[in-house]
């Protein structure tokens, strides 16, 4: 299994609950309106009748209501669930904006693993490392073919930044909640052996790059 170092604390990438590898153990309104009335027309009659408006306040719209989030189970994916949003403070070159964006950070992966959608994580994060392209291929791997899986939802209840002025790369270490995995095929059928839930440490790397952060590492920390 690969091992790395970082200088602050030893870590493992081996997170086993978020992926369906047999050889590799991983870390996973309308624009409305109507045009503008005309002006009563002029006529040539010495009494005009009133003009009425028919049109109705815009603020009478009834708004669309967005479609329900309905989480996946044995009968197929999760439905409309809620990309996650990038908090402004996240875009900032501070702890405290590091801080922000690993919380971020872990919601798009969370998002990944319950949808199969890589995009909103692989924007912030470097997939050319070994260990990006290896939990990338992991999630892909979870959705080939029709696959989904059930749970694995990620929450991140401490994001503890050690913070060095100065550093290009700046690491921090999160606790990290999974839930239970169930893998499916296609057909319905049990994928593999379900994941269970876990609570663990986590190292993160991330560096700064034109204007944001981005993951550089991450795995477990051992030792």
């Amino acid at each position: 299994m690969s091992r790395l170092s970082f200088a602050t604390f030893p870590l493992v990438h081996a997170r086993t609950a978020a992926f369906c590898l047999t050889a590799v153990v991983l870390l996973s309104g309308c624009q409305g309106g109507s045009a503008p009335s005309s002006p009563p027309s002029e006529t040539s009659s010495t009494t005009a009748s009133p003009t009425v408006s028919e049109s109705s306040p815009a603020a009478s719209a009834t708004p669309t209501a967005s479609p329900a989030y309905k989480p996946a189970d044995a009968t197929g994916k999760a439905q409309n669930v809620p990309v996650p949003v990038m908090p402004e403070l996240a875009k900032e070159n501070s702890k405290a904006g590091l801080e922000a964006f690993i919380g971020y950070w872990y919601a798009t992966y969370s998002y990944a693993t319950e949808t199969g959608d890589l995009g909103p994580w692989s924007e912030s994060t470097d997939v050319m490392t070994v260990s990006g392209a290896a939990y990338k291929k992991a999630v892909e791997l979870n959705y080939t073919n029709g696959r989904w899986v059930v749970g694995g939802r990620i929450t991140t209840p401490v994001i503890e930044v050690l913070w060095q002025e100065g550093l290009v790369e700046q690491p921090a270490k999160v606790q990290v909640l999974q839930e239970q995995i169930q893998y499916y095929d296609a057909d319905g059928s049990s994928g593999q052996q379900m994941t269970p839930e876990y609570n663990t440490a986590e190292a993160v790397m991330a560096t700064y790059r034109n204007g944001s952060w981005q993951v550089i590492d991450n795995g477990l920390i051992v030792g």
